[in-house]
């Protein structure tokens, strides 16, 4: 063995022996998608409807990530929304059934039967783009308050070959883009910027401690799914969201990579069921009690803080 041979061996061995701690040094920051819900774009305000889709795809090109889009079909009813959506199919993203109408499923009026046929509605409007794949979103992320309707839906689910297209960091996005909106219609010309700063601050707060918490729960860290929505905010702000969480040391991945990790496919027999997968975990694994509020059930805690800050 030549000098060059006896150091390549050498470097290689090192090498080997130190694979545990190089792949540990890459994993330090979490792993993270951009889900997005909803598609609703005719409540356009300060943007046409055009330039927020355009907005939103050119942050997602940009940042080099896939997203994954939970659609509303309704939406869909409109010729606009078709060539909308299919923006999103030429550019590879994914796109996913979010039930035709956007109904409450812990509401005592939806019944198991409704909700089946408003995702079945749904998917004849989605299955011809190209980047429909078999993944749902519960609105609202109720997925049953009952074990009727839970263990109900999950058979239907499983029987049409559709993965829940769980978050795993919830936040409450919706929240700040009513503010948001609310603020421009009653003067276009006011500044956005408290408002994104505020909905900077609300993500990477909810994204610490989601992160935490799914380390409590699974031991280890797990790609995290975003909860966002299609609306003003994102619009805006939504490259300005991925820059920061670059920022922070987190990777940006597709959405249909992080839907492959095992957390994805937990079906905790808790009730009521849904909201974030992680927060299921805890409540099922006894890490959280059963009782405690759920962080984002009403936005209550981050509206205190925006009307405190006058927004």
């Amino acid at each position: 063995m030549n000098r060059r041979e006896f150091t390549r061996a050498v470097g290689l061995s090192v090498l080997a022996l130190n694979a545990p701690a190089i792949l540990a040094s890459r994993r330090k920051g979490a792993r993270v998608a951009i889900t997005m819900d909803d598609f609703n774009w005719s409540n356009a305000i300060h943007q046409q409807a055009k330039d927020r889709n355009r907005a939103i795809l050119d942050a997602l090109k940009v940042h080099s990530v896939k997203a994954g889009l939970f659609v509303v079909g309704r939406t869909l009813e409109d010729e606009q929304g078709k060539t909308l959506l299919r923006d999103w199919d030429k550019a590879g993203h994914l796109i996913g059934n979010h039930t035709y109408s956007h109904q409450n499923f812990n509401s005592p009026s939806i019944t198991v039967r409704f909700f089946r046929e408003d995702i079945l509605r749904a998917e004849e409007l989605l299955k011809s783009f190209s980047g429909f794949q078999r993944y749902f979103r519960f609105p609202m992320l109720k997925e049953g308050d009952t074990d009727l309707k839970r263990d109900g839906l999950r058979a239907f689910l499983t029987e049409h070959n559709y993965r829940v297209g769980h978050v795993t960091i919830d936040t409450s996005d919706w929240l700040v883009d009513q503010r948001l909106t609310a603020r421009l219609r009653e003067n276009p010309k006011a500044d956005v910027k408290p408002y994104r700063d505020f909905y900077l601050d609300h993500l990477w707060d909810r994204a610490q401690y989601y992160d935490s918490l799914a380390q409590r729960v699974t031991g280890r860290m797990v790609n995290h799914t975003l909860l966002t929505h299609y609306n003003l905010l994102n619009g805006l702000f939504l490259s300005d969201v991925m820059e920061m969480f670059k920022r922070k040391g987190w990777e940006f991945i597709d959405a249909a990579e992080a839907f492959q990790d095992p957390v994805f496919a937990a079906k905790p027999n808790v009730l009521p069921a849904g909201e974030s997968i992680v927060w299921s975990l805890a409540k099922e694994k006894g890490t959280i009690p059963m009782s405690q509020r759920y962080p984002a059930e009403d936005g209550a805690v981050e509206l205190e803080r925006m009307k405190k800050l006058g927004l």
